[in-house]
């Protein structure tokens, strides 16, 4: 029987609870990318869900449903740090330089990218999650934020906009910025082969 499928009948303990903490914990980390606020995010979550105990129904998986309030954690730690911390920084002005040299007076690509070899398959390869997951840390903080927000917890547009205070158009510029970061840091990472 494997730990999903226990966790799925009932509240952990022990073992169970230490493997549940490491598996939020690595979630938090990929989303907050700083360790003490993933840490401490955990920490609400457990004592929330323990808290709340009695109102888990068994409906869903003990960890799907702790994974729940997890999310919740975040979404408001990421309003608070993006209310205490300004947004511009003058790194993105190097960045912005980068990017557009990839681009030739047309805007057409100045190098081709190297056909990805089947992305599906990759979804499925546990190193292509850490390759993932290495290309999300060496971003800008803030561009990796937003690119988590919109892509992984799935948040609308206008509420990224409005939680972090920023303009639609800015929230698109970072978008591009990240998928572009993603798609160089994968190239060389996990489709060019050096990370198998």
């Amino acid at each position: 029987m494997s730990a999903d499928s226990d966790l799925s009948v009932h509240a952990p303990d022990g073992e169970e609870l230490e493997q549940l903490r490491a598996y939020l914990l690595r979630y938090a980390m990929l989303r907050l990318r700083n360790p003490a606020l993933a840490e401490d995010a955990v920490q609400e979550t457990l004592l929330a869900a323990l808290h709340a105990r009695s109102g888990y129904s068994g409906q869903s998986a003990y960890r799907t449903w702790v994974v729940g309030i997890l999310k919740h954690k975040i979404i408001d730690m990421t309003r608070k740090s993006a209310r205490e911390q300004p947004l511009a920084t003058e790194k993105d002005e190097s960045e912005s330089d980068a990017i557009d040299a990839l681009f030739d007076a047309n805007g057409s690509w100045r190098e081709m990218a190297p056909a990805w070899a089947d992305p599906e398959k990759s979804f499925e390869d546990k190193k292509f999650w850490q390759a993932l997951e290495r290309c999300l840390e060496s971003m800008p903080a803030r561009t990796a934020r937003v690119f988590m927000m919109r892509e992984v917890m799935d948040r609308s547009s206008e509420e990224i906009c409005k939680d972090l205070e920023i303009s639609a158009t800015n929230l698109w510029v970072i978008l591009h910025r990240a998928r572009l970061n993603l798609r160089e840091c994968l190239n060389v990472n996990w489709f060019g082969g050096t990370a198998r």
